[in-house]
């Protein structure tokens, strides 16, 4: 029988981000080698805090650090090898304790001493976490950076306002873009605020640190005041934060995780699918920075695709899926949930991935974003001045009253559409409007959108002036 398979697709490999280019290339951030790193660095982190309070002799560290460094793992065998225990930290235990072994017997025996599988993954899973949630917090700044100089540079700069997919009233770009800005600066707030308060895992098998106190008691240190010395001890080794209690059935840190993910793929989104709506051919307002290849089609030559937004759009569109589930976990039942602390795992690796992709992609799109005012203005006067008819109707009020107004301008309205004539020409040539204006208020002056901006220019600076208050984030990596 012949084969279907195209050759050199017989022997599965990693997951590269073929299928979600939004973090291609930058997927190892959080790959499978990247968890098992965490996870053996918290291993070294355990062995260290439990050497400082005098629990681990202060020579067996040194083995296991060795023993880390020579890279002992087999990450498709462990993989293979979690069917056995539903998790990969038993098989990896069993790994590092025989790597530790071949380099000094003794020291094996305090490789893991008094942990539990939850408290090495969820703290490898914090590790991760606070690693990207950094790498975010750096490119959403540099998003806000250029975001900031566009609202600068254009906050009074004319377009058309558009509510229901419509025309509106006159607004500017600069306000438009103040407004992708505050979204932006409310992701970063979340993600510093998630990333600061990411908590250590420490609890033993049933969240009461028993064996921790044993050893302790064993080692002849006294285990009065011990879980928090050995809980804070520990997140320092890792950079994390110690919490009051073990959380293994208290998941607000995943949902916490789920949330700061959607607030920046939902933020860089709105961002995205705006420029995606004015980079239309025939709206043209904005362009995507062009590159060589960048925006090719497959079939079409002329086509430059806004792929920057495309790929941006669809990590938000996934991002609250993934979200969800983790939301989820917090119905995690008795002191260790089964099945859903292990349903956790890759939608928090998915939306981490989704957000640090949307959050890398963006910079690129907002630093090199192109602004056509020439067309935003030749938009604004499509309808001849019907996107004013506000500011006419407030004109008119008083002299026709103010529902009389509004019938008469929705009259001109529409025999400007069905007579294929300019909202202007309608309107002069209709009884009344023209000649009863205010005095020194021409209708000209009225229907130039220019002068119907309301508070746009104050709102930008407004915004900016949050932009440039912000504090620079210190985050550790």
């Amino acid at each position: 029988m012949t084969s279907n398979r195209l050759p050199g697709t017989d022997t599965p490999g990693r997951d590269a981000g073929l299928l979600s280019p939004v973090w291609a290339g930058h997927g190892e951030e959080l790959s499978d080698e990247a968890w098992v790193a965490a996870m053996l660095q918290v291993e070294v982190a355990l062995a260290r805090a439990q050497a400082r309070l005098g629990v681990v002799p202060e020579w067996a560290v040194a083995p296991i650090e060795a023993a880390v460094r020579s890279r002992p793992v087999d990450v498709a065998r462990l993989a293979r090898d979690a069917r056995g225990s539903a998790n990969p930290v038993v098989a990896l235990v069993r790994v590092l304790t025989d790597a530790v072994a071949g380099i000094d017997p003794a020291a094996a025996e305090f490789v893991h001493r008094g942990g539990t599988s939850q408290d090495v993954l969820d703290s490898a899973a914090m590790l991760l976490a606070g690693r990207t949630l950094t790498r975010i917090d750096a490119d959403l700044g540099r998003t806000a950076d250029a975001l900031a100089r566009l609202a600068a540079e254009h906050a009074v700069t004319p377009m058309a306002g558009r509510t229901l997919t419509q025309h509106a009233v006159p607004v500017t770009f600069g306000a438009k873009a103040a407004g992708w800005l505050t979204l932006v600066l409310d992701a970063s707030d979340r993600v510093r605020q998630v990333r600061a308060a990411l908590p250590v895992q420490l609890g033993g098998a049933a969240g009461t640190l028993a064996a921790y106190y044993e050893y302790a008691r064993l080692a002849g240190v006294d285990p009065a005041g011990h879980a928090a010395a050995l809980t804070g001890a520990f997140a320092g080794e890792l950079g994390l934060h110690a919490p009051e209690a073990p959380w293994h059935t208290v998941r607000t840190p995943l949902a916490d995780l789920g949330w700061a993910a959607v607030a920046v793929t939902g933020g860089l989104g709105k961002f995205a699918v705006d420029v995606l709506g004015m980079a239309r051919t025939e709206v043209d307002e904005v362009a995507e920075p062009g590159a060589e290849g960048s925006g090719a089609s497959s079939a079409m030559p002329q086509k430059r695709n806004p792929v920057l937004a495309t790929m941006i759009v669809s990590a938000a569109r996934q991002a609250p899926a993934q979200a969800l589930v983790l939301g989820q976990s917090l119905l995690a039942e008795d002191e260790r949930s089964a099945g859903g602390w292990q349903s956790e795992w890759q939608p928090l690796r998915e939306a981490l991935r989704l957000a640090a992709g949307a959050a890398r992609t963006a910079v690129p799109l907002a630093e090199g974003l192109a602004v056509f005012p020439d067309r935003m203005l030749r938009n604004l006067r499509l309808t001849g001045g019907a996107v004013v008819s506000e500011r006419l109707n407030a004109a008119l009020a008083p002299l026709l009253g103010k529902a009389a107004a509004k019938r008469l301008l929705a009259d001109v309205a529409r025999e400007a559409v069905t007579s294929r004539r300019s909202f202007e020409e309608v309107l002069a040539a209709a009884p009344g409007p023209a000649g009863g204006l205010p005095d020194g208020t021409g209708l000209a002056d009225l229907l130039d959108p220019a002068n119907y901006l309301g508070a746009a220019e104050e709102l930008v600076e407004r915004v900016l002036r949050r932009h440039r208050n912000r504090p620079t984030s210190n985050a550790e990596d």
